[in-house]
């Protein structure tokens, strides 16, 4: 039941991403950066995609993908049609893997040290929930703003 819970938030949150990268008027406006914002929403969108995709992909699902956690961030100018691929890849990815899982493995501990301590495997997969909605809002407001200049 847990499990279908969290599969039913990635699904939702993914297709969000899916949207939102598709309701960007001007396509560049995706890896427009100024002032004090280091991250494009293009950006985000590659680490949101290479954060699930190691983490719940690799790890508990054995896709075998490899993340190159500083190309999220340096990329630039990847046609918007790529990047909604790649975020329906990662939807598939995250569901299969999801789907492997049993209740009992929420509760064991997570098979990778990630924040220099151990957690549970449902931790840590409520906190890439949160991940994903915390870049997801900041996605949509990048995009609001510039949608309106």
């Amino acid at each position: 039941m847990i499990i279908d819970s969290l599969k039913a938030l990635f699904e939702r949150d993914l297709q969000r991403l899916y949207e939102e990268i598709s309701l960007y008027k001007d396509e560049k406006k995706l890896w427009h950066v100024e002032q004090n914002i280091a991250n494009s929403a293009g950006n985000l969108c590659l680490h949101l995609i290479g954060n699930l995709n190691t983490y719940i992909g690799a790890e508990i699902g054995g896709s075998g993908y490899i993340r190159n956690r500083e190309a999220e961030f340096s990329d630039k100018n990847i046609p918007r049609q790529s990047l909604l691929e790649e975020i329906a890849k990662t939807r598939t990815q995250v569901s299969n893997a999801l789907g492997t899982l049993k209740e009992s493995e929420l509760h064991e501990e997570y098979p990778r040290l990630v924040f220099e301590k151990s957690m549970s495997t449902l931790y840590f997969l409520m906190h890439l929930t949160t991940h994903l909605n915390y870049h997801l809002g900041q996605i949509n407001y990048h995009r609001r703003l510039l949608d309106e200049k």
